[in-house]
């Protein structure tokens, strides 16, 4: 069988009249609520759930229960209660000991062992080391390379699916093992089949069931909002002055620049200018979901750089793309949370038992220091090119659910954005894509990263970052406050990305390290 792996090089675009579904639906996983909202993209979803039906109840080296309490390990990272309580819930239906579930001193020896490797991949996959994989392989309870690959892809999936569930503002009520309640489906689509948008990318044209709408939130495990707590460097102590303008060219080169902050990573300014820079953004932020066009960028001025962009392909050096990656590294590096890494991580209850080394979080690449990593370059190790065949090889057929499901991810549009049709919108979903693996230190040679600062707005890099770093600090509100003249379809389908964006990339530094293992 022919399988398509060059796909990201030529942006194809998968079309509006998606395939049918040719698969039982009685064989795959019930379509809880997050995969509902997934379905409001139809050709991903299906993707999405062979894929999730394979690694969990396909044919695979793992045991059952190593499967399901991995998913929970997973998503314990980032304090998922969702799918933490639901994958709970799997394993005792699949024969798993109770016992397991107190938590990770009552688990076997082996199982226990690829704990380090779970923390690595979830925050700093770039610290993953071949020495890693040659503690498991060898010695008493060791484990084989293709179970090793089975777990590496059952915890950079639930990693990933994670941030999805955050990122799309479903922090749910947890009441015994039930599934939250969605709300009531909007007017417009009551009775009748919607057309929709599908993030930043897709959009008027993809059929989404009545029942596939945003979950209702209550109040979660902790109650802040990132994005308000980045201060924004507008020049003013106070805090109160001039709301950001995102749409001057000074702005377009400039959004990413966040706060200078202090050698040891703290904020230079005072706590109290910090505050009030949280209050300035919340307000730009309410007030953005009512004026969008004037605070924050429009979808017209969007599409308007998209075309600009496409038609002026500026030649530039190796020696000006690499800077202009760094300054785009740099940059990211410099929106963080206004938690210092040094505090105390407090886990709810019902997640901490599963939960080692809680204050291990992610620290931006760029300040990486004494670590002394490399950037990860593709050129060097791609998907395409090395992980696929290699996953292929120690897993039977998962890399062809996983080349499908990145595929559908990175192509999928509907050449809509905001209502208006006939988009090309290659250029954004890219900046979202490689945006997402720079946070994670890795670089795509041929792509000019000036484009992300051109395309993304300080607001939605925040966003994008929290979504993938710290998930379980992103709220409903957050997700409302972004591509605002977005249908909920449109964000569904970044969050998409974030999903699979992150997926691959903790994906490519594990598998590479396998490889190294094994040569």
């Amino acid at each position: 069988m022919d399988y398509a792996v060059d796909f990201y090089a030529d942006m194809g675009q998968i079309a509006r009249d998606c395939a049918t579904t040719d698969f039982d639906m009685d064989d795959l996983d019930d379509l809880d609520q997050v995969t509902q909202v997934i379905g409001y993209h139809p050709h991903f979803h299906d993707h999405f759930l062979r894929t999730q039906n394979f690694i969990m109840k396909g044919d695979g080296p793992l045991p059952n229960d190593y499967r399901y309490y991995l998913a929970i390990i997973a998503a314990a990272r980032h304090q998922c209660p969702y799918l933490v309580k639901r994958y709970e819930k799997e394993f005792i239906n699949q024969g798993g000991s109770s016992d397991w579930l107190r938590g990770l001193n009552h688990i076997p020896a082996k199982l226990r062992a690829i704990y380090d490797i779970n923390k690595i991949l979830a925050h700093r996959p770039w610290l993953l080391r071949k020495e890693h994989i040659e503690l498991l392989t060898k010695g008493k309870n060791s484990w084989s390379l293709s179970e090793v690959v089975h777990a590496m892809v059952l915890l950079s999936h639930f990693h990933s699916l994670s941030s999805f569930v955050f990122s799309c503002g479903l922090t749910q009520k947890l009441d015994g093992l039930s599934s939250p309640k969605l709300k009531s489906a909007p007017a417009a689509l009551v009775g009748a089949t919607a057309i929709t948008g599908a993030a930043a990318a897709a959009g008027v044209g993809a059929p989404v069931p009545v029942s596939v709408v945003r979950q209702t939130t209550t109040t979660p495990i902790h109650q802040k909002t990132v994005l308000g707590e980045i201060s924004l460097n507008n020049g003013s102590s106070g805090g109160g002055g001039t709301k950001p303008d995102y749409n001057t060219q000074n702005a377009a080169r400039n959004n990413g620049n966040a706060a200078t902050t202090a050698p040891g990573g703290g904020s230079a300014a005072s706590a109290g200018a910090a505050a009030a820079g949280a209050a300035a953004l919340n307000g730009y932020l309410a007030t953005a979901q009512q004026l969008p066009q004037q605070h924050g960028i429009s979808v017209e001025a969007l599409m308007e750089r998209m075309k600009v962009l496409s038609q002026n392909q500026d030649e530039c050096s190796e020696a000006e793309l690499s800077s202009r990656f760094k300054n785009v590294e740099m940059q990211t590096a410099e929106l963080a949370p206004a938690v210092t890494p040094e505090a105390a991580v407090a886990l709810p209850p019902n997640i901490s038992h599963y939960v080692d080394d809680a204050n291990f979080i992610y620290q931006d690449f760029a300040r990486r220091g004494a670590e002394n990593v490399n950037t990860f370059r593709i050129q060097d190790y791609s998907w395409e090119d090395h992980g696929y065949s290699l996953v292929d090889g120690l897993y039977n057929d998962v890399g062809t659910y996983l080349d499908e499901k990145f595929r559908s991810a990175y192509n999928l549009t509907y050449c809509t954005m905001g209502g208006n049709k006939n988009v090309d919108t290659s250029k954004f979903r890219r900046a979202i894509w490689n945006y997402i693996q720079c946070i994670y230190g890795i670089r795509h040679d041929d792509y000019d990263y000036g484009e992300v600062n051109q395309l993304l707005v300080r607001p939605l890099k925040m966003f994008i970052k929290t979504a993938c770093c710290f998930p379980e600090r992103i709220t409903t509100k957050d997700y409302d406050s972004v591509l605002v003249e977005l249908q909920d379809s449109e964000k569904v389908h970044v969050n998409l990305m974030i999903m699979e964006a992150r997926n691959q990339a903790e994906l490519l530094y594990a598998l590479r390290e396998i490889m190294r293992y094994m040569t």
